[in-house]
């Protein structure tokens, strides 16, 4: 599935857009690689129900290793391989928001899964960042060569997502993927939402997956003889 593939049925331009030069999606995925069915729909049901009311929104599959950023209006920005947290899981440990790199438990150096309205704003030690979810300290930044044993770039740019859970939490794209597109799409602010690791879709996102339980049993009721 292509990213053009992917995201011509969800719905997103409307019929003042067809006159408008076409958004060119700056795609970074590794060649082959699907974007699954699941972001797909809920890319359609963010649209669809105005879920972030206009502001532009990320949706970022942990599994899959991927970042996909729509601007206010539902169009694709851009998709790019990403780099998590170190740990399998979808929580935010309580306090983590205030321990050092260093002081966070391996069990706890998780990308906690869900929807976050974030922003620019300040940090102790990174200067201005962009906040994922402030509260837990998850934040959305270019990928470092700080600590060379992580090999962080390399990870980054492997065909696969196997090895792309190496951070304390937070979120790594690459440099020219994040000044190129992140950057400029959230300088005001966004949603972000992110898929979990072990938790249900259900319980992560409760309203979509309601919407297309109904939707799902519309078109069912529709194929029945009695509805034809």
């Amino acid at each position: 599935m292509t990213l053009v593939l992917a995201f011509t049925s969800i719905g997103v331009a409307s019929a003042e857009d067809v006159a408008e030069p076409p958004v060119v999606a700056v795609d970074q995925l590794p060649p082959g690689q699907d974007v699954s069915s699941t972001v797909t729909e809920l890319a359609g049901w963010v649209v669809a129900t105005r879920d972030t009311e206009g502001y532009p929104f990320a949706i970022m599959d942990k599994a899959a290793a991927q970042v996909l950023v729509f601007d206010g209006d539902g169009r694709l920005r851009g998709a790019a391989p990403g780099l998590f947290g170190s740990a399998v899981g979808d929580h935010a440990a309580p306090g983590i928001a205030g321990l050092a790199l260093r002081e966070i438990p391996g069990r706890d150096r998780t990308t906690p899964a869900g929807r976050f309205v974030g922003a620019y704003g300040p940090s102790i030690d990174a200067g201005r960042v962009l906040w994922v979810d402030y509260d837990s300290a998850v934040s959305m930044h270019p990928t470092a060569t700080g600590v060379p044993a992580e090999k962080r770039p390399e990870r980054l740019a492997s065909p696969t997502p196997d090895d792309n859970r190496v951070t304390h939490g937070c979120i790594n794209v690459a440099p020219e993927f994040y000044e190129g597109i992140i950057r400029p799409t959230f300088e005001r602010g966004g949603v972000f939402y992110i898929l979990p690791d072990t938790a249900s879709l259900a319980e992560t996102f409760p309203e979509f997956v309601q919407s297309r339980a109904t939707a799902q049993s519309d078109e069912g009721m529709g194929a029945s003889p009695e509805n034809q």
